[in-house]
């Protein structure tokens, strides 16, 4: 897949997530995109809001008929004579396949078109197996929920990868990962196509959270930052409705900006004092056990601090002043309307979160956090997969690969 197939019209810094306006004729790939709102239309309509002829839109709406990716839905008004048929957005017409792999696990759906989730399984999996390994595991057991939904790979629109690092969303390859031993460069879509000949979009676990929780509970919010923190630390942005990478897919990475209270303490980067290094699931782990109260990762910390462990709720809301101190930069620079809190630590309940909010708060401008909303996620652990589901849906549903796609119907 090129490197425009895969950034679409806005190059690689941002990958939209509200298709642009077409500049050419509409074709049936644009009268996709109208349906695609719900709302059924006859071919009057669609021709009035295109300008096309009813000659040529009839033509495409039975090209995206003979795809099934729309249907009939029913007859409309009639204004004297023959009422004439609407006709909808069908989004189980095809399946989509989203991993969402972190440095511990991994978790796997299938979706229809629309993001909704119909089957999904979850293994405690190491991402420093190698990118063989844990693809197969993917590859396999996407094989499994398709069969189990009673679909085939000729229902599969695509795959859609996040990973626990850097990556470079045009090529879909991990950029010197610190957790992730031998995915270097690794071709990931290649390696997935290979066993699974569909279109396959990677992107590091962040940016999809960002996706899934945009499309899950913030569609309207233009500007969105969704913090992850769990083994590690990271910030998908959504600007102007569109996910912002930067020029190297490394836009984001907040773990490894310096804390105060990180002093000299190091981080698995090679640099000292990193964000990642003191508030991090491990981080806290380690000092906890320090402490004399055993931990071995961010669900111990999480579960000590369900059990009422002062040690660990101090932990916790400290860790989350720590994540503010750079977030309330981030406040000041990008002025965002919504912080998402996610992450294994965030399952904690609001201590993590307050850290945050207390920080933010008192280091941020007034007019930057007048409306700013600081909540915690609302599509919790499935935020991942559903974000690597919109990512395909969007890019494979846009109107200038939906023509391919009805074309080959």
């Amino acid at each position: 897949m090129t490197e425009d197939a895969l950034t679409g019209p806005e190059g690689p810094g941002a990958t939209p997530l509200r298709t642009p306006a077409a500049t050419a004729a509409p074709g049936a790939g644009t009268l996709l995109r109208l349906l695609r709102d719900g709302r059924p239309r006859t071919r009057s309509e669609l021709a009035a809001v295109t300008g096309l002829a009813r000659s040529t839109v009839t033509q495409r709406v039975d090209a995206l008929l003979a795809s099934g990716l729309i249907g009939p839905a029913g007859e409309a008004v009639s204004t004297g004579g023959r009422p004439p048929t609407t006709f909808s957005f069908r989004p189980d017409a095809r399946v989509v396949l989203a991993a969402d792999l972190g440095a511990t696990h991994a978790r796997l759906a299938l979706t229809d078109m629309s993001g909704t989730v119909l089957a999904q399984n979850r293994a405690d999996i190491d991402i420093a197996q190698g990118p063989e390994p844990v693809l197969d595991w993917v590859v396999d057991h996407g094989r499994a929920l398709l069969d189990g939904a009673g679909r085939g790979t000729d229902d599969l629109l695509g795959v859609g990868v996040g990973l626990p690092g850097p990556v470079q969303h045009s090529t879909g390859r991990a950029v010197n990962p610190p957790i992730m031993p031998g995915w270097d460069d690794f071709d990931v879509p290649g390696y997935v196509r290979g066993r699974i000949s569909r279109p396959v979009l990677v992107d590091n676990d962040v940016n999809i959270m960002a996706i899934g929780e945009h499309h899950v509970a913030w569609p309207t919010a233009s500007h969105l930052l969704f913090v992850k923190v769990a083994t590690g630390i990271g910030c998908g942005i959504v600007s102007e409705g569109n996910v912002y990478r930067g020029a190297q897919g490394a836009a984001g990475d907040m773990g490894h900006i310096h804390v105060p209270s990180g002093a000299d303490r190091p981080c698995r980067c090679g640099n000292t004092g990193c964000l990642e290094a003191v508030a991090s699931g491990h981080a806290l782990a380690e000092a906890l056990t320090a402490q004399g109260v055993p931990a071995s990762g961010a669900r111990d910390v999480v579960e000590l601090s369900r059990n009422g462990s002062v040690p660990a709720l101090r932990a916790l809301r400290q860790a989350g002043r720590d994540v503010g101190e750079v977030l309330a930069a981030s406040v000041n620079m990008f002025n965002p309307s919504v912080i998402v809190v996610g992450g294994a630590l965030a399952m904690a309940g609001d201590h993590l979160l307050a850290g945050v909010r207390e920080v933010i708060y008192q280091r941020s401008l007034p007019l930057a956090t007048e409306n700013l909303s600081i909540v915690s996620s609302k599509a919790g652990e499935g935020a991942g997969v559903i974000g690597a589901a919109v990512m395909v849906i969007e890019h494979c549903l846009s109107p200038d690969h939906a023509e391919s796609l009805v074309m080959g119907a």
